[in-house]
């Protein structure tokens, strides 16, 4: 009995080792390499959410655009921020498209250095795709 049960157990132990070689000989082996980020100051951060909406000042504090949307073209992978400029209470805005690494962080403020008001109106006008 002994000898059957350590028979059985070779059997099942060779059974698995011979129907597992070929799944790993089929595989082309991946490599993924992940970036480790230290999440403590990342978690204090500005996130999407609040980047949405939020007022985007110049160098002087001054108030020049409201951030209304961010684009990711699949063309180029740079995110684009779209600002509303100029207008009264929503009334007579218009958007443009920025790049987004021209924006700052600054004091939980987004910031565009050098920009005025101006500037930003003289900027082509951004539409959205009608698909």
């Amino acid at each position: 009995m002994k000898q059957t049960a350590t028979s059985l157990l070779f059997a099942i132990g060779m059974a698995a080792a011979m129907s597992s070689t070929p799944l790993l000989a089929q595989g082309v082996q991946q490599s993924i390499t992940e970036k480790r980020v230290d999440v403590v100051p990342l978690a204090t951060g500005y996130r999407a959410s609040k980047i949405l909406g939020a007022d985007v000042q110049n160098s002087d504090r001054d108030k020049i655009g409201t951030i209304d949307d961010i684009i990711v073209t699949s063309a180029d992978q740079e995110p684009y921020a779209i600002l509303s400029v100029g207008g009264f209470l929503g009334m007579g805005t218009r958007l443009v498209a920025v790049p987004f690494k021209r924006l700052q962080v600054v004091d939980k403020h987004m910031r565009m250095e050098g920009a005025t008001k101006e500037s930003l109106r003289a900027l082509p006008e951004f539409r959205y795709a009608d698909n």
